[in-house]
Formats: C-alpha cells, structure tokens, sequence
C-alpha cells in the first residue's frame, strides 16, 4: 500500500481551504441535526414514554453535557487540524492504534444515521407523494434524493452551505414561530416553568427508568454537532472558526430544542401532556401529528403546510451534512494510509471524490437490501441504524476526552479547567449517557423481546439476538479497527505524520 502526502494545498490530494466561516460550518451541523425531525418526532416519543413535561429540561441537561465536552473538544482543535477529527484527536492523545480504532467506530455512526434519513426521507415523501396521487414505493424517491445528494456533495462544500443555509433558516423560523405563538398563548394552564426544568422532576424515575428514557433520546436528538472539526482544513482560521463553531452549534441545538418542547407541553397543558401526546399523534402512529396538531390550533394551517414541506428539506438537509461528514472520513483515513491512497483523491472543486462514491455506494447497497427484502424503511432501517449512531458517537466522545487529558499531560496548553477537570467530567457524563443509550436500545430500535413491556424500569438491558448484534456493533467497529492498525503498522507510518502535525 502506498502513502499519499498530507498536504492539502493540491486539487489531488487537498481539501479547498479558507472556505468556511463559522456561519457556513453552524449550517452543516445544525442542519446535521435535523431539528425539524427531532421535534416532530423524538419528543412527543419521549413525552408519552419518558419524563412527560420535563422533557424540556432533558434536552438543556443534555446539551450542558455536550458543551463540557466540548471544552476540551474545542481546546484539542486549537492544536491539530484535520479532517479526520475525532480518530485524529484520539491518534492524537492516544496513538495510531487507538485513532484508527476510534474511527471504524465514527465511520459506522456516520455511514448509519445516513442510512437512516435515507430511510425516514422515503417514507415521508412517499406519503406526501401519496396524498398528491403519485403513488411509489419508499424506495424510489429514497434512491431519487441519492443521486441528487450525491452530485451536490461532489461539486464545492460552499454551495452545499448555501443550500443547507437556506433550508436551515426556513426549518428555525417555522419551529420559532410556532414556539413562540404557543407561549404568546399560554395554552390551558399557562407557563409552568417547574414542571419543565425542575431538575428532581428532569431526572424522576432515574436512569432505568423515565428520565433514562427522555434523556437518551435527548442524546439522539444531538447528533452532528462535532461534525464542526471535520471541516477544519476548510475554515476560515480553524483555530478560531472551529472552537467558535461547536460552542454556537451546541447551544443553537440545545436553546431550539428546549423552547420548542417547552411550547409544546404549554401548548398542550404541563398535567396533560401523556394524554393530548395520544390524542394528537394516534399513539404515536405519527409522532409529527403533536406539533402539526399544535401549530393549527395555535396558528393556523398555512404554517402546518410549511413544515409539512419543510420536514422533507430537513431530510435533505442531514442526508447532504452526514455524506459530507462521512466521505471526509474516508479521505482522512486514505490519506493516513489506513486505506489505499486513492481514497484520498480529490477533485477539481475540492471535494474528496472517492470518499463521496464509497459513501454514495454504501447507501444505496443497503439502500436496496432492506428493499429486497421488504424490510420496513421507518420501524427498521431509520429506528435500527439511528439507534447505532448514537451508541457510537457516545463512545468515540469519551475517547476523545480521555485523548484530550492525555494529550495535555505531556504537551503545554490549555488550562486546568479545559484540559483535565472538564474532560474528566464529560467522561463520567457521558459515560452515564453511554448506559442510558444502551439500557434503553430496546425503546431506540425496537428490539424488545417478545411478552417484554420496555416502559417498566426493570425492563432495561432486554434486547432480542439481534438488539443485542446491535447495540454492540459500535464496539465490534472499534476492535476491529484496532486490530486492522495492530496489522497495519507500517502504513500507519503515514498517520504519525499527519497527528503530529
């Protein structure tokens, strides 16, 4: 296997740098985040099966938690710039090894929640295509979004921002809107600012029970926003670009999340919320139906229409975020030599081409697997590969802030607070979210055994075989990406380099 050079001033071999500010690298991951699809439909899920009207304060415990990682995250990307982000940070403080360990493991978190948008995108349209009388499987609009994702993510990464801008804007001022109508109105029993952020009511039930339930899917509801690092040979002074770009990112994510549900429970009544969650999602048959509901009433039906279109260009929006993040990569790992060089090949538009294809590919061969086999695109291809997204996102975090106190031991930078206390409390945080994740698969994928009620506390850990195959493929990834850098030590010569840069 040959080594590719590390430069990224070539068409070749480079990403296009200074082309991203922190506004065009705040679109990419918030639109990775997909809010629009998290409030219509991870939380009237955790309402009804979790803490109820605390849900709000789940989404701002878990967002604080993101932003203490994201303290030594930031701290970390002041002294390494690399597309390969969270494997780099780790090969950073850790070694080779453990960074290519590390990045088999985001490789499956971002190769399966594009899976799972794919998924989620055609059973959408394909309803909303239903209502119009155009009458196709899930599959075909799903395949259609792919070739146009994947020709956009293989022209330049700006005109993918401006896209996602445009759609990201649209998909914040519909959500603000309807949230703000809401608490204009007050609903049936006014604020009740306790019942959504008292925190012995946020954490009620404990970990194996409600809270655990709201809390995990809080964390799902996050996922893209370290994709802020994989952009940083293409920002604008990524020193500066990037740090700034996760801080705003986290809390973007977690201030839209809370004010939207805290409308939501207002809207519906803090007493009331499990019952009208029913009532207006048909036992969550369609989870979107509490928002949609709750816009009508409170301000009228043009604006259910927008988001009803909107939660399509939100799709759209993360399935260009996570090709982009996922071919990134792959280049990394190509040009570290962990892959044949070749995949580090760009082109003339500085996008990495192969990373893009071998993405691309990817996607459209499980894509049409799960088609063969009639498998269900929302209860199986969305629950399952959404579910090992953020069981393998977790679990990389919490290598990067072991990496980030390690790295700091032996190199100046840095503070005490950023590169030691706060690191060491992101690991006991999401450490504690890695088993509220893991506990509550069951509710993620819908991998309950039979005669099993996974709304009981004592259900927690009970997955059928293939919960259990899972839950534990983030896991598999990482040992096996450390035994490919055991057998591959001579080529990961290239990594050394590029770490240590």
């Amino acid at each position: 296997m040959t080594h590719s050079t590390p430069t990224v001033t070539t068409e070749r071999s480079g990403l296009r740098s200074g082309r991203l500010g922190v506004i065009g690298i705040v679109f990419f991951v918030v639109a990775a985040s997909a809010p629009l699809i998290g409030v219509t439909g991870a939380v009237p899920v955790a309402m009804l099966l979790g803490n109820g009207a605390a849900v709000p304060g789940a989404y701002l415990a878990v967002g604080l938690t993101l932003l203490l990682f994201s303290v030594g995250y930031a701290t970390m990307s002041r002294h390494m710039t690399n597309s390969g982000a969270f494997f780099a940070y780790v090969g950073k403080g850790l070694g080779v090894n453990a960074g290519v360990a590390a990045a088999f493991a985001a490789l499956v978190a971002y190769v399966t929640i594009q899976l799972a948008i794919y998924g989620f995108f055609g059973v959408v349209v394909s309803g909303f295509a239903g209502g119009l009388g155009v009458d196709l499987p899930w599959y075909v609009w799903s395949l259609l979004v792919w070739v146009i994702v994947t020709g956009l993510s293989l022209l330049s990464v700006d005109v993918g921002a401006k896209v996602l801008g445009v759609m990201l804007a649209l998909e914040l001022l519909v959500l603000v809107v309807a949230a703000v109508a809401i608490l204009a109105n007050g609903g049936p029993e006014g604020w009740n600012i306790g019942a959504s952020f008292d925190p012995t009511l946020v954490f009620a039930g404990g970990f194996a029970g409600t809270a655990g339930i709201a809390l995990a899917f809080a964390f799902a509801s996050f996922i893209g926003f370290e994709a802020t690092a994989i952009y940083g040979e293409e920002a604008k002074d990524p020193k500066r670009t990037v740090p700034i770009a996760t801080y705003v990112s986290i809390a973007v994510i977690s201030i839209l999340f809370a004010l939207v549900s805290f409308a939501m429970v207002t809207g519906m009544g803090s007493s009331q919320v499990a019952d009208k969650v029913i009532e207006l999602s048909g036992g969550l048959a369609d989870p979107a139906g509490v928002l949609f509901g709750l816009t009508e009433e409170y301000v009228g039906s043009w604006l259910t229409v927008a988001m009803g279109i909107l939660v399509i260009t939100s799709l759209f929006a993360g399935l260009l975020a996570f090709q982009n993040a996922a071919s990134r990569y792959f280049f990394a790992l190509g040009r570290g030599g962990v892959l044949p060089a070749g995949v580090a090949r760009t082109n003339a538009a500085g996008a990495p081409i192969i990373g893009v294809a071998i993405t691309s590919a990817l996607a459209a061969l499980v894509m049409i697997i799960f088609a063969i086999a009639g498998l269900d695109p929302f209860l199986n291809l969305f629950s399952w590969m959404s579910s090992i997204t953020v069981i393998a996102i977790v679990l990389v975090e919490i290598l990067v802030s072991i990496a980030v106190i390690r790295y700091f031991m032996t190199h100046e930078g840095g503070t005490v607070w950023s590169t030691k206390i706060a690191p060491a409390l992101s690991i006991l945080a999401l450490a504690a979210g890695l088993y509220l994740l893991m506990s509550r698969f069951n509710l993620l994928a819908g991998t309950v055994p039979d005669g099993v009620d996974p709304s009981l506390p004592e259900s927690a850990w009970a997955l059928n075989g293939l919960g259990w195959f899972l839950v534990l493929l983030p896991f598999l990834a990482l040992a096996v990406g450390y035994v490919v850098a055991l057998v591959n030590k001579k080529e990961n010569e290239q990594l050394v380099r590029d770490f240590a840069s």
